[in-house]
């Protein structure tokens, strides 16, 4: 297998994206981004977009990462350097689930993958996106890892058990 060294990791909110970036960092020994953390300001403030991608350019310049995230408009700037992309496939519903336990459990609370002071919330954009994502951006992401898979080695992770394998499968290669 080729080395892993740049990891992007794609899916809904709610999908696992955070638990499976700091589980992987830690199999494969590489640093964890959680885009999250970088893109959101004190109180849920966006940067503007010329920021957000020079923050980007700066991040992907590593030699190794993983980074959980999706921010499609700005992908362009991470999808070059990446050797290794997982998308996280999950069913709508245990994706909406997880976020409301998220929610309850981190409330009047930051997430440890979030920026300080944004206390965990769920809005109806936050809704939204997971209701909308199996139609609305799942198969944006399947074309772009069909067209990938030539360059790039590709995972695509259906559901809580395909992970927990991926997972096994690595820990026994990088042993």
């Amino acid at each position: 297998m080729k080395a892993i060294r740049r990891v992007l990791i794609f899916g809904s909110m709610g999908s696992g994206k955070s638990t499976l970036t700091k589980r992987l960092g830690a199999v494969l020994k590489l640093p964890v981004i959680h885009l999250d953390s970088h893109f959101w300001r004190p109180n849920w403030v966006e940067p503007d977009r010329e920021t957000w991608r020079a923050q980007q350019r700066e991040l992907v310049q590593a030699s190794e990462w993983i980074m959980d995230g999706n921010y499609s408009a700005t992908l362009d700037e991470r999808w070059p350097y990446a050797d290794t992309i997982i998308f996280v496939d999950q069913p709508r519903l245990l994706c909406l689930w997880r976020v409301v336990k998220r929610r309850i459990m981190y409330h009047g609370r930051s997430r440890p993958d979030l920026a300080p002071d944004c206390p965990e919330k769920l809005d109806r954009v936050a809704f939204e996106f997971v209701w909308t994502y199996p139609k609305a951006r799942r198969p944006k992401v399947l074309k772009r890892l069909a067209e990938a898979k030539t360059t790039k080695l590709v995972f695509h992770l259906r559901g809580d058990a395909a992970i927990e394998q991926f997972l096994v499968d690595l820990s026994q290669i990088a042993a």
